[in-house]
């Protein structure tokens, strides 16, 4: 009979082979003395022992017993004498930061510790300021301190941040509950706390079980096996080394963490001393061998190593796998695919010899599933799979684990991996983390494929791919031959091993690194090729054998603060500007610069563009919004006089904006463009349908209101029609709703009339548009991403736009060159409001303040701070009372006078506003993440709230003529309120949820339509009157971005990177 726990299957071992050696410890030298044994029969009697302690001292217990050690030959003792309780088990690193530790014992409820006897000082120093405990008993026999945790106590954290209520008590519930449930836990990890608070993952007998019996028969493990414990506790596959030999009467190898770091002695005392067969580890710490090591001891044709298994990263490709064997090695590889929520492997496949051999390059498959796993492959909708892409699901009956605040779980619950898998002749192949899928010029780039691509060429010995700040894509490379220099020392200092590389193998002009990237851009578009390439002598790993990302992204960090320019050696800074211009191009170093070339016609683009500005930014210390205008429509000879004036202290002077160079403009069209000065805004249009047209002798606006409607009428009953007219390809994701300037003195069109469109987007850029050809006026390239929505000046001479670099851009509508730029304090994600009678602008940013600008002083007249929380939501000015609202991130709406910014009164709701406010003559509206549309009287009172199903992102739309107001939900609906008492007068459900704000708009019959997005990318059309749908139209991507209806044109950005304007005809319904 199979053993139902873990205890059971090494009682079972030891009962068979009690005379044989069950673990060795070897310090490799650190001690004196030779490897320290146990024998089977002594490790059961130990651990029965010790389990007698833990029952009499430990009672009554409460589930789980932390374990605080180091590498040990006690180490099974320690873990057994536990589960025989029974308890689980929770491995504590003494390594980890003290503060991580004390959250993950205050969440698990932690009330016992067994204390490695020589760690109890450090344990002491590093935790005495989160917890006080006594000593229950000290164990000189198992070198352990038996320790009680009274009381565990944190600051109290910050206003308007997440704490679970078990974590203010310092218990979590499922682990202080006595009964069966605990009996059922083997052990207990976390996570390590580095995007979040550190979560908990409780493992049952039920989930482990199984994947040991399984791996034991497909590695065919026996008595005469030696196995390596590579993984430290904290990491599950440790687990499965420690009891895949236990349960076999095999011999477990333990070695101190320090050996570890030392790949040549590690490989000699593995493979040379003790004859290890077994070996299951992350393909990042088997390359720290290096390759001539593997061939020559560990994959040798007589190395004892019987098996050897990967897992916790992506398998190698098979070329590579195939050059770190010798060719008469008989090593079995096997690739194991897991996740710690369905602990600890979920897939296994062994290797063929066939397609190691395989001249064809391709993945690895992930394999079958193992005993009592169940696999699901779902695409983006949920729907399951058997051909094709989708993300990866595990699941089984009982292969379920407990994650923070779950006391039960559903038997059979499929847990998502985020895994990108391939289902392809019936194998399944990985294709990256669904969030390593970044976006680059519109563009999917998939970091883990183009990790495993560059692990196929045959000079990269290793490699790892990241992305910086969320813009710079980063690859660092091991050469091959540089793994066999790199130094065998405890500790690499990556960064001095950097430095002292020779300049061919690291310097901007290395052959290697040029050789690499130039074998990428073969089999590569533009877009995946890595902005920068680090060659490193090795790279860095985490306590579980995986890549450092963290480490790799400081190295790089701490090698830009050593790009400084030279200043007052004019000759030695156009050196570094050329080198720097040459690398962002993929020149070589000795190639010839023209002064007068420009980056865009020498073979750059908006991206290398972005990436050489920072470069700059970084030497200078500085940089300046035009810096990047600069050098997209400038010279080298201009940059460099625009650097050495940033160098110099001194503000550059503006540089224009101007067409693509690739896109020049005709004779024709050039001809038919007037001056700007005889050129007058006539309306603008913007989200929620707001139309303001001005009175260009007065040089004041008018209102018309939402839809620009000055009354309805009846009209017959039509058919209404969408159809695409044109799509323009803005480069990376579109949030942001257009703006349309319509313009007069534009003679060829029959109403005299031109309108425009402004739209930015994720990729930096600003774009101009034609409404009716979708032709590319004019584009600017910002500092960084575009969320915000647009909006004009009173004038109607300036475009208006926030941006994430905290700065506000004041473009010429016709030119797009910068007027004036104002920087606040953070990413500025709202629409500004302008006030149609002193011309100021009002502009909240993510910094907490709302500003009052005024463009033609070029000044800050006043700003406010909003009380906490940044202001996402976009400003309105309501006439009459003349109010400026502003909504916050921290649950506030405020009421100020648009004049000197003082507060009148506002209001606190507690949870975020994302929506923006909007107002009538009876009061504002604005909707709000606990689900409800909300209206207040103009003097602060709440006057009524509709509740809604979901969180209310979008922001109010009113029809003013039926007094009601419009709103969306993420519910899926969009909602028809009474405006007097949000009494619901219709919905009309979608199949996503609806984020952006409705568009009410005349009908070609003078009633009121609706145009309404929701996020599955359908766009609709409905009666105002009683909801009903006229029209649909799918567009290929998510939409956030809100609809914006004139003459018959409807226009919304989307997610898949284009902004789309749609065709609206009316036909009379027979």
């Amino acid at each position: 009979m199979a053993a139902r726990t873990l205890q059971a299957a090494v009682s079972a071992a030891a009962s068979l082979h009690a005379d044989r050696t069950a673990v060795v410890f070897d310090s490799g030298g650190l001690a004196p003395g030779p490897p320290a044994s146990l024998l089977y029969r002594e490790l059961a009697d130990l651990s029965a022992e010790l389990s007698g302690v833990f029952l009499s001292r430990c009672s009554p217990v409460n589930g789980v017993i932390g374990l605080y050690c180091s590498d040990d030959l006690l180490v099974p003792v320690w873990i057994l004498g536990i589960l025989q309780c029974p308890s689980a088990y929770m491995p504590l690193d003494p390594e980890a930061p003290a503060l991580l530790t004390a959250q993950v014992m205050s969440r698990s409820g932690l009330k016992f510790c067994a204390v490695k006897t020589h760690l109890m000082q450090r344990f002491q120093a590093a935790l005495s300021r989160y917890l006080t405990f006594e000593v229950c008993e000290t164990l000189p026999k198992f070198e352990l301190t038996l320790i009680q945790i009274q009381k565990l106590s944190f600051a109290k954290p910050e206003p308007g941040t997440h704490q679970d209520s078990h974590q203010e008590s310092g218990c979590a519930a499922p682990l202080s509950e006595g009964g069966a449930a605990h009996r059922e836990l083997a052990y207990v990890l976390h996570t390590s706390g580095t995007t979040g608070p550190p979560k908990t993952v409780r493992v049952p007998h039920t989930c482990i079980v199984p994947n040991i019996l399984h791996l034991r028969s497909l590695l065919q493990m026996s008595a005469s096996d030696v196995v390596f414990l590579a993984s430290p506790l904290t990491f599950d596959p440790s687990v499965v080394d420690i009891f895949l030999a236990l349960s076999s009467g095999a011999q477990l190898l333990i070695v101190p963490s320090l050996i570890k770091k030392t790949p040549r002695r590690l490989a000699g005392l593995l493979f040379k001393g003790h004859k290890v067969t077994v070996l299951q580890v992350t393909p990042s710490l088997l390359l720290r061998f290096g390759h001539r090591t593997l061939k020559e001891e560990v994959l040798s044709p007589g190395s004892s190593l019987r098996v050897l298994a990967l897992g916790g990263e992506a398998c190698p490709p098979p070329a590579l796998l195939r050059s770190w064997k010798h060719q008469e090695n008989k090593t079995c590889i096997f690739n194991l695919y897991g996740i710690t929520e369905v602990s600890c492997w979920a897939c296994c496949y062994e290797i063929p010899e066939t397609l190691l051999q395989s001249s064809n390059p391709g993945e690895v498959p992930l394999g079958a599933p193992l005993m009592d796993t169940e696999v699901e492959v779902r695409d983006e909708l949920g729907r399951v799979v058997t051909e094709g892409e989708g993300q990866l699901f595990l699941g089984g009956g009982d292969r379920v684990c407990l994650l923070d605040g779950e006391s039960t779980v559903v038997p059979g619950t499929m847990r998502a991996t985020g895994d990108w898998v391939k289902i392809r002749d019936q194998q399944l192949h990985y294709q990256g983390r669904k969030d390593r899928t970044i976006k680059r010029n519109g563009k999917r780039v998939n970091l883990d494929r183009l990790q495993q691509l560059l692990l196929g060429l045959p000079e990269v010995a290793a490699c790892a791919v990241g992305l910086h700040s969320s813009s710079r894509l980063l690859a660092f490379v091991v050469s091959a031959g540089a793994a066999e220099r790199r130094c065998s020392s405890v500790e690499l200092d990556l960064l001095s091993s950097v430095r002292q590389q020779p300049e061919e193998v690291r310097g901007a002009g290395g052959e290697g690194k040029r050789w690499i990237l130039e074998q990428l851009s073969v089999l590569l578009p533009s877009h995946g090729i890595p902005d920068t390439l680090e060659l490193l002598p090795a790279l860095p790993v985490t306590p579980h054998g995986k890549v450092d990302m963290e480490a790799l992204m400081r190295l790089y960090e701490r090698q830009r603060e050593h790009l400084g320019f030279p200043r007052g050696e004019a000759h030695k800074l156009k050196q570094r500007l050329q080198a720097l211009w040459k690398d962002a191009l993929g020149l070589p170093g000795d190639a010839d610069l023209d002064e007068h070339s420009n980056f865009l016609q020498s073979g750059g683009d908006s991206l290398k563009a972005v990436r050489l500005c920072e470069d700059i930014g970084d030497g200078v210390g500085a940089s300046t919004p035009q810096l990047l205008e600069v050098l997209l429509d400038g010279t080298f000879s201009e940059l460099w006089r625009h650097v050495v004036l940033l160098l110099e202290g001194r503000p550059p002077t503006s540089h224009p904006a101007k067409k693509r160079h690739a896109d020049p403009p005709s004779d024709a069209a050039a001809k038919r463009e007037r001056k700007p000065a005889e050129r007058r805004a006539v309306r603008v249009v913007r989200r929620a349908g707001r139309v303001t047209a001005m009175n260009v002798r007065t040089d004041t606006r008018e209102t018309l209101g939402d839809g620009g409607r000055r009354g309805t009428q009846s009209h017959r009953a039509v058919k209404v029609e969408l159809s695409l007219s044109w799509a323009s390809d803005s480069g990376r994701c579109v949030d942001a709703s257009p703006m349309l300037l319509v313009t007069d003195g534009v003679s060829e069109r029959p109403d005299g009339c031109r309108t425009t469109v402004f739209v930015g987007s994720h990729s930096h850029r600003v774009q101009a548009l034609d409404l009716g050809s979708g032709t590319l006026l004019w584009e600017r390239v910002l500092g960084d991403r575009v969320e915000a929505s647009a909006a004009t000046s009173s004038c109607g001479t300036l475009v208006i736009v926030g941006c994430y670099d905290g700065c506000i851009y004041f473009l010429s509508a016709d030119s797009g060159e910068t007027r004036w730029t104002f920087r606040t304090g953070d990413a500025v994600k709202s629409c500004p409001a302008v006030d149609a009678v002193g011309g100021l602008v009002f502009a909240g940013s993510h910094d907490g303040n709302v500003y009052a600008l005024d463009p033609q002083a070029q000044r800050c007249v006043w700003k406010r701070h909003c009380g906490g929380g940044g202001v996402f939501s976009s400003p309105h000015l309501h006439d009459s009372p003349r109010q400026l609202y502003v909504a916050t991130l921290a649950g506030r709406l405020l009421s100020l006078n648009p004049d000197s910014g003082d507060e009148l009164w506002s209001y606190h709701r507690g949870v975020p506003f994302f929506s923006s406010p909007n107002s009538s003559c009876s009061g504002v509206v604005i909707g709000s993440v606990d689900g409800n549309i909300c209206c207040l009287a103009h003097t602060g009172e709440l006057l009524w709230q509709c509740p809604t199903q979901g969180p209310v992102f979008s922001s109010p739309c009113f029809i003013r003529e039926q007094r009601r107001l419009l709103c969306g939900s993420h519910d899926g609906r969009l909602y028809c309120l009474s405006a007097a008492d949000g009494s619901v007068v219709w919905t009309f459900q979608t199949p996503g949820r609806v984020y952006s704000s409705p568009c009410v708009f005349d009908g070609c019959g003078g009633g009121a339509l609706v145009a309404l997005a929701s996020t599955d990318g359908t766009v609709w059309i409905l009666e105002a009157e009683n909801g009903q749908m006229l029209a649909s139209h799918a567009l290929p991507g998510e939409l956030f971005s809100s609809p914006v209806v004139w003459a018959g044109c409807l226009v919304i950005g989307c997610r898949n990177d284009y902004v789309y304007a749609l065709n609206l005809t009316y036909k009379e319904d027979a």
